[in-house]
């Protein structure tokens, strides 16, 4: 299977996961499995979550930020990947000064 995703539409989901400001996201949903490119602006998050039934890996594009992983912040940035397996939880925090951009895939399991 090949999708475009850069032609999917942009959804703004303002507080996502009860997060701060908003989450731009272009996603695909297959029914089983999401892929998206997500940004969070400056001072944005994504709220903390558990995956109880799926996973998510999360690869940065550029931009620099924080991911809360269990409960322990660890900075991230552009080149990397965060994986958060199914049962454990976590949050994502632009604290730099940038746009943070990632393209991350959440497989149902």
């Amino acid at each position: 299977m090949v999708f475009d995703i850069k032609n999917e539409k942009s959804e703004d989901i303002p507080n996502f996961k009860g997060g701060e400001k908003f989450f731009r996201a272009k996603m695909h949903y297959d029914g089983m499995n999401r892929f998206l490119h997500g940004t969070l602006v400056p001072g944005a998050t994504i709220g903390e979550h558990l995956h109880d039934t799926n996973s998510e890996i999360i690869y940065f594009l550029s931009g620099k930020g924080s991911v809360i992983y269990d409960g322990q912040r660890l900075a991230v940035e552009a080149g990397q990947c965060h994986y958060c397996p199914k049962g454990h939880s976590h949050s994502l925090v632009n604290d730099g000064d940038e746009k943070l951009v990632f393209f991350a895939v959440v497989p149902n399991q």
